[in-house]
């Protein structure tokens, strides 16, 4: 059964003056999946992901979130989408549960309150509810930030950048906030330039210059590293040999004064970056 997917792009074009934002980029982001965007500063995420909530205004190419155009009817797709900017939008003089509710009313009335309870708890921001935003620091105000995309029911959740300045703790539990979304049946877009988060999602496109480099699940990404087979002898030398399918390749190798053997993958960011760097 072909599912519609729940974003499509096609032939998406930003251009400015002086810069292409987006140099035509097509994608299909399923229904019910965890979909990461990494890349370099100016890859075009930001800009990529304003136009899929109808911030921007595309120069060319077609959107369509939960079948909705975001240029034409934003409002509309507003009332189904969760999104989190990277620049925080909060105001300074309301208290963290004061802006949460704010924007939570504007998509919901009934169970408004225990909304609101649901993601401080989750953010960890319980004990400073009654706080001002202006006395927050930079990192509590992006916890905020995602507490106010999130406290609605919404079919995709847009999140730009929403770990940046989290402590690998807190990280992990948004993370697996965000695996619970996805489980329940909503769709997790979320920008990042963390290697480590590339492995929490389910597909990931990588972006450089407006372009999508490659676009695959992490387990092809991380196949595509190089590996070495390390090799320490027990006169105490050490060498590194390449291999392709080191169980057919290993015998070769191998000679009779081994000690042990370690198959030395490619780390994850060397892979994106030489990906990046093959695309210039």
């Amino acid at each position: 059964m072909v599912t519609t997917p729940a974003i499509s792009v096609d032939a998406l074009l930003k251009r400015y003056p002086r810069v292409t934002a987006l140099d035509g980029i097509s994608l299909d982001i399923p229904t019910g999946c965890i979909y990461g965007l990494v890349g370099p500063n100016g890859a075009g995420k930001s800009t990529l992901i304003k136009c899929l909530v109808g911030a921007l205004r595309p120069t060319g190419g077609s959107i369509r979130v939960l079948s909705i155009d975001p240029t034409e009817d934003r409002w509309r797709l507003r009332r189904r989408i969760g999104y989190m900017p990277q620049e925080i939008a909060l105001y300074d003089d309301l208290t963290v549960r004061q802006n949460v509710r704010f924007f939570g009313s504007a998509h919901m009335r009934h169970g408004l309150d225990d909304a609101v309870d649901r993601v401080l708890a989750f953010v960890a921001l319980t004990d400073r509810a009654d706080a001002a935003i202006h006395t927050l620091s930079g990192g509590m105000r992006q916890r905020v930030s995602l507490a106010a995309a999130l406290v609605h029911p919404l079919d995709v959740a847009i999140l730009d950048e929403p770990t940046s300045g989290v402590d690998p703790e807190l990280r992990r539990a948004f993370w697996d906030g965000f695996r619970r979304l996805r489980d329940g049946g909503a769709t997790v877009i979320v920008s990042t330039h963390q290697m480590s988060e590339v492995v929490e999602c389910d597909r990931v496109a990588i972006l450089d210059h407006g372009r999508i480099v490659v676009e695959e699940t992490p387990a092809d990404l991380i196949a595509r590293g190089a590996r070495r087979v390390r090799i320490r002898r027990r006169d105490g030398t050490v060498e590194e040999v390449p291999v392709g399918d080191y169980r057919q390749e290993l015998p070769g190798i191998l000679g009779v004064d081994v000690e042990a053997i370690e198959l030395v993958q490619e780390p994850l960011e060397d892979v994106v970056l030489r990906l990046i760097g093959g695309s210039r």
